[in-house]
């Protein structure tokens, strides 16, 4: 009698599961350009009005949130390529964002709508092109991890790696960009620096496509047969989401993560400049936050022995929460405000390595509860909490700026110091605390649950 075995799943290798996250290193050296100084290159070497940087942010971010449901489906719907579903579009797409970044920082006339246009345009361009890469990376996660344990360890070597960037960002960000100014002008310099770094971010997801060689299972005749039949239509894809409101609650509660990333960011130059009246606080500042989010992204590896990713995350926002409310409570001290700070940044490491392993987890009860798989769009709905944090930084940083009276180089005094601080911190410790409370009382999505699940998809199978 034959005896038949199962194909055991390939084990992560060495690099995988250390090295898996430079290409997003890469990626937040990057973007975080636009992070940290994209509202103060408009409002300063720009010549905007905080009205129209606001609007600049707001039209782009908007267009970039709607478009985000797409890159998923773009990803499931589209013949796979030569490298794998997934895999290819890291060597296909990200060579073309530095020359779409650069123009983000550009103002091409004296016009200042003409050029804003211009802006919207050059960011939205470059963020569709970037995207397709960003989620495929994100998917990989899902693919090449077989196991909880896996998924999870990739997930924080990811993190860890993308906190590694922060820090590199913190020492070379700004002194890269006032360097660069000796060759193509100070008003050129963000320009510059965003086409150097995003030359770095398509080398290191480069070195994703070449770790992962052997892990995405490349599609024959049979496979795409069968990836034909089980397609998901966009109506389904839509009909899907509202039929999952674990995807749901989790996408609305990882809206909090988001808004201490790029709200915290970038009020952080004005709260030290125009609040404490010394920017000379913001290198230190960004070193170490990005040393709290590191170590806490690493630990994540460690936590995921003894607690599931649910609890985890739950800790990670109530965390954040605290800390944040507390540099509202003592804004005026410098010193404290980094401290707290990086606190707070810790629990945000936690969560950003911690809240993947939730949507790997929503595709094991999608799976589960249609019969179809639909890792690709549902791994790229994490880009849409993102995109809408990336929105609320413009709107809520301009009406910060503009309730405490802000004017370009004029010190803030009295209340407006604190002013300052409801952007900085309260506003986005109001999101952590909304984002624990739906992750306890409406993600129902255990460890148990989950393996319930995938034993019942494997049975049909």
């Amino acid at each position: 009698m034959e005896k038949t075995t199962k194909k055991e799943p390939k084990r992560l290798s060495s690099a995988l599961r250390n090295l898996f996250g430079v290409g997003d290193a890469g990626f937040v050296l990057m973007s975080n350009i636009e992070t940290f100084y994209f509202m103060d290159y408009l409002t300063g070497l720009g010549g905007f009005t905080p009205v129209i940087a606001g609007l600049i942010n707001s039209v782009f971010s908007t267009v970039d949130a709607c478009l985000s449901w797409i890159y998923g489906g773009i990803l499931n719907g589209t013949k796979a390529k030569r490298w794998g579903r997934y895999r290819s579009w890291l060597i296909l797409t990200p060579w073309l964002v530095p020359f779409l970044f650069a123009f983000q920082f550009i103002r091409i006339s004296e016009n200042e709508m003409l050029s804003a246009v211009v802006i919207i345009a050059a960011a939205i361009i470059s963020h569709v092109v970037w995207n397709i890469g960003y989620v495929a990376n994100a998917t990989l996660v899902s693919v090449v991890g077989k196991t909880p344990e896996d998924k999870a360890t990739l997930s924080s070597s990811r993190a860890t790696w993308n906190n590694i960037g922060g820090l590199l960002f913190s020492y070379m960000g700004l002194p890269f960009a006032i360097f660069l100014a000796n060759f193509v002008g100070e008003k050129n310099q963000y320009a510059a620096a965003a086409f150097c770094l995003g030359i770095l971010m398509a080398l290191g997801y480069f070195a994703h496509f070449k770790m992962t060689d052997g892990y995405e299972e490349i599609e024959d005749a049979s496979h795409a047969k069968a990836a034909r039949t089980n397609k998901t239509s966009i109506p389904e894809m839509f009909r899907s989401l509202f039929q999952n409101p674990q995807l749901l609650i989790l996408m609305i509660a990882d809206l909090a993560k988001w808004c201490v990333k790029f709200v915290t960011a970038a009020s952080a130059i004005y709260y030290f400049r125009d609040a404490m009246g010394n920017p000379g606080y913001m290198k230190g500042y960004a070193f170490s936050i990005a040393v709290g989010a590191i170590i806490g992204a690493y630990v994540v590896r460690f936590l995921v022995k003894k607690f599931d990713a649910r609890t985890i995350t739950i800790g990670a926002y109530a965390g954040m929460a605290v800390f944040l409310f507390l540099i509202y409570i003592f804004y005026s001290n410098a010193v404290m405000v980094i401290a707290l700070m990086t606190l707070a940044q810790f629990f945000y490491g936690v969560a950003f390595a911690s809240s993947p392993a939730l949507y790997a987890d929503t595709v094991v009860y999608a799976t589960w509860k249609t019969g179809k798989n639909a890792a690709g769009w549902i791994m790229g709905l994490q880009n849409l909490p993102l995109k809408i944090g990336v929105f609320l930084r413009g709107v809520i940083l301009a009406a910060c700026l503009s309730a405490v009276g802000w004017q370009s180089g004029v010190a803030l005094e009295g209340a407006a110091r604190q002013g300052m601080t409801v952007a900085f911190a309260l506003v986005p410790a109001v999101f952590c605390a909304a984002g624990a409370l739906l992750l306890i009382f409406g993600y129902r999505l255990t460890r148990e649950r989950v393996a319930q699940y995938q034993r019942e998809i494997d049975a049909r199978a």
